[in-house]
């Protein structure tokens, strides 16, 4: 039995909706409808103010980071790059160091991925699913296989200044520095154009504050953890 049509359908939009009055503002006030909106990415901590920091670590072009730290750090930021959506590889010779936060994200598969050193397949980025791949391949990280590109960012994570570290430190987009010894501080403070009160603050850096910069631009960051990531990491450490 059909049912009795009670009004005239829309063709393919469905039966019309109530009639209101739109809501219309005039161009001097759109102003009022500014967002307070700051740069995307990753929170990496907070500044000296306690602002908020932020590195927009997906991008749609080539990015490579070099963090000189310690692998509690390079977890977090893995953990919160995860958590905007991004794919997690993680290239490592210390997979077991690594087990919690794939269980964590739900087992290989699910957001974060563990690969030997060198066995790294393509993984085939887009913007709409972009991947960051963390080295950590002790002092001298061979060359990679999967290289940053569009949706696709390298996070290099090295122990303390190896050899390596300048190369890497030339190619980076950003450097990232934890407490190093006064000696390496130095060669930093050279490589990245750091003032002396700068250099000499990196052998004094307490657990858990990075100085990130370029040649241009630097600030100290303290990186605080979640109840769920100290649940899962421990404290913040520099050394493993």
């Amino acid at each position: 039995m059909s049912l009795p049509v009670r009004g005239r359908g829309r063709l393919g939009f469905g039966p019309a909706g109530p009639r209101r009055p739109r809501h219309t503002v005039r161009p001097e006030q759109l102003a009022s409808l500014a967002l307070p909106v700051g740069d995307d990415g990753v929170v990496i901590g907070v500044d000296g103010e306690g602002r908020p920091a932020v590195l927009g670590i997906i991008r749609p072009t080539p990015y490579d980071v070099t963090l000189i730290g310690g692998l509690w750090t390079a977890q977090v930021l893995a953990l919160r790059a995860a958590a905007t959506g991004a794919r997690i590889v993680v290239e490592t010779g210390r997979a077991p160091a690594w087990d919690g936060l794939v269980r964590a994200a739900g087992g290989d598969g699910c957001g974060i991925a563990l690969h030997e050193v060198g066995r790294v397949p393509p993984q085939g980025p887009s913007a709409g699913s972009p991947v960051v791949v963390v080295r950590d391949c002790g002092i001298r990280p061979p060359r990679g296989r999967v290289a940053s590109g569009p949706w696709q960012s390298v996070v290099t994570l090295l122990p303390y200044l190896s050899p390596v570290a300048a190369g890497l430190m030339e190619k980076a987009s950003v450097v990232g520095v934890q407490r190093v010894s006064p000696d390496e501080a130095g060669q930093i403070g050279q490589l990245m154009s750091l003032d002396s009160d700068e250099t000499r603050a990196l052998s004094t850096l307490t657990d858990g504050v990075t100085l990130w910069c370029t040649r241009q631009d630097r600030q100290f960051v303290m990186l605080r953890p979640t109840d769920a990531e100290s649940g899962l990491l421990g404290s913040a450490r520099r050394m493993d």
